[in-house]
This record gives C-alpha cells, structure tokens and sequence, in this order.
C-alpha cells in the first residue's frame, strides 16, 4: 500500500498534513527515547501502579497505538507526554514506505482481539468530518488487503446485543476507538462503555488511558521519592528523572508559586488531548491562569522543541518539530516528526505536518 493510494481530493483539503521535509535524529537520541520508554512501562507494570492510577483488573490492558510524544532538547530527548489514542501512525509509516511497519499494524490488531480478526470498526464522532478521515480509509485498505473487513462509523451507529457489538447485520470482532471521549461517559458513548464492561475488545479503552495518558501520570513518574518507595531500582528512576520534565499538580494554595514560576512552565489540563486548554507559561495572561485555577490542570517544566529548517516558497522557515514514538507493549514500531510553528502541534502550518526520520 502506497500514500498515493489516498483519495487525492482529501488530502488536497488538508494541505498542511505532510511536509517535504526530513528531519535527522542521531541514533543516540532515538536510543534514548526507546529506553525512556522501557522505564516507563517497567512502573507501569507495577503493583502499586494499578493502585496509583485506579485501573483496578483493567491494570494489564495494552492498546494499540500508544504515542510517546518528545522534544529534543539539549539536555537530551524530553518526554512530553503519552497519548492512548496517538492518531497518524499509518499516515506516517505510508510516508516513510515502511512496509514492515504497516504489517506489523495489523499483527498487532490480530493480537489484540481474542478470537479470529475478520470484522473490525473504526469509530469516531461523525468520522468523515475528522481531520484524520484519510487515514481511516487507509486502515480500510489495508485491513482489506489483509483480509480483514473494516467498517467506518459513528459510536450512534453500533448495537450491543448479547454481549456482542454489531454494525446493522454485522457483528464486530474488535473496535478500534478513535474517540477523544477516553472515559467513554458521554452518552452518546453509552453503547461502547456497556459493551467494554461485558468484554468486547476495545482499543484503546478507559483502563488504558487511566494507566497510561492521564497526565498526572507524569507527577508520579518524575517523583523520585514516590519511586524509591515503590522499589523502582536506581538505573530506571535516573532514567525517568533525567528524560520527563517535573510535572507538578496545579492547586489553587500553590497559585502564588505558579504564578511566579509561571515562564518556566508549561500547563496543561489533566485529562487533555491534541493541546485544547494548553497554555506555555510565558505566554499566560492572568485570567487565563485563574480559569486553570479552577481546572484539574498540572504543570510541567518546559522543554523547548528543536527545530528544523524548511524551504518555503524558496525562502528557509524555521519549525518546531515534535518526535512521536508509536509503541505496542513497549515496543517502538516507528518514530515520526510532526514540524508545526506556534505553540502546539496543529496542522495548520505552511510547509508543516507529518515529516520524515532519518538517522544519523
């Protein structure tokens, strides 16, 4: 399967999608990142980790498309944060014609589901209206080439019915679950949150972004005294210290202190997705900061992107770049770039979008 495979008028309405360019990353960096990642998912597998993230039996589950987000720093790769739902890992790998990549997307779904893979669903609000449509069709086609079925749908369209979901006539294997609703406790997701309580296969679910993406996650993993309580060996807990910014709980007797150390700081809301209600400290107003007084918010220490030089219109831009590690079970199966200017990633920049790694 070919980019070129994408029906060309979609991706003609996103222009700012893929950009041109390649960005080098040292294979020190890169091996960093991997081994930031292996000590998190040491914790993570932790006892007291299932407790400390209230998981409770759901404290095993994986899912597919984990995205480690981080910045290249001069102090080393910083782990930004981690998303249960990381989008654009096919629109990635058909960038970087990583074949391999693409077959090991759909061994991982077969190793999702617990019976044979031959009927899934790609669910989200209104799917045809998301920014990120085309990569629903590529699944399509690539389950498809794989002898897999993949239907397109709205969460309104699914029935459960004894213990099964079913699209119309058609009963689903596995969902895989593109909502920004991770908690699944909107009504609308009713359905889908019955269907996952009575054990029907949905990735990414509830339990994996409790265990993973909730953002005070990361007060945990950068608090070394909470670590060493917890028996983490010295070798991992320098690893978290040194690759994650101290992330703090944002509380309203603290404000005085946050303000003061406002420009060092990135805030961001606990249960956040693709930077809605982030703020970099700097940039913060007053009533701004008092509305985030009034959320569930933490802040991090802010680690600047790199950043990376475009030609533009034969002029040279400087972006930011963001680096994406998709993971399964730990594993990195492809690192992407997604180059951006402002204050978050956004798809909406000249000469931006998702780019390609190189090594160095």
């Amino acid at each position: 399967m070919k980019l070129s495979n994408l029906p060309p008028e979609l991706l003609a309405e996103r222009p700012h999608l893929f950009s041109s360019a390649t960005v080098p990353i040292v294979a020190g960096d890169l091996a960093k990142m991997r081994a930031l990642i292996a000590a998190v998912e040491r914790v993570v597998a932790l006892p007291q980790w299932c407790e400390f993230t209230k998981v409770g039996a759901g404290g095993t589950a994986t899912g597919v498309f984990m995205g480690y987000d981080f910045h290249l720093t001069t102090a080393g790769p910083q782990l930004i944060e981690i998303n249960s739902n990381a989008g654009g890992g096919l629109l990635a790998a058909l960038q970087a014609g990583r074949d391999d990549v693409l077959d090991a997307y759909v061994a991982m779904f077969r190793t999702e589901c617990p019976r044979e893979l031959k009927v899934l669903a790609i669910v989200d609000e209104a799917p045809r209206e998301q920014y990120l449509y085309p990569e629903f069709l590529g699944f399509q086609r690539l389950f498809a080439q794989h002898g897999i079925r993949a239907l397109i749908c709205d969460p309104a369209e699914l029935l459960l019915c004894h213990g099964n979901l079913w699209i119309e006539e058609t009963q689903l294997d596995l969902v895989y679950n593109r909502l920004t609703d991770f908690s699944l406790t909107l009504p609308a997701h009713a359905v889908l949150r019955e269907a996952w309580r009575q054990g029907v296969t949905i990735t990414p679910n509830p339990a994996i972004h409790a265990r993973y993406a909730d953002k005070r996650n990361l007060i945990a993993l950068t608090d070394d005294a909470l670590l060493t309580q917890w028996g983490v060996d010295e070798t991992t807990r320098q690893t978290l210290l040194a690759g994650i910014p101290r992330t703090e709980q944002v509380t309203k007797e603290r404000a005085e202190d946050f303000w003061q150390r406002r420009r060092q700081l990135f805030f961001k809301p606990a249960a956040g997705f693709g930077s809605k209600g982030s703020y970099r400290g700097d940039k913060l107003t007053k009533r701004v900061f008092e509305e985030i007084l009034l959320g569930d918010y933490v802040a991090q220490n802010f680690a600047p992107p790199s950043t990376v030089q475009v030609n533009l219109d034969g002029e040279l831009t400087e972006l930011k770049a963001d680096i994406r590690n998709y993971v399964y079970r730990g594993t990195v199966q492809l690192a992407a770039t997604r180059l951006y200017q402002g204050q978050t990633t956004n798809f909406r920049t000249p000469g931006g979008g998702f780019a390609k790694v190189i090594t160095l």
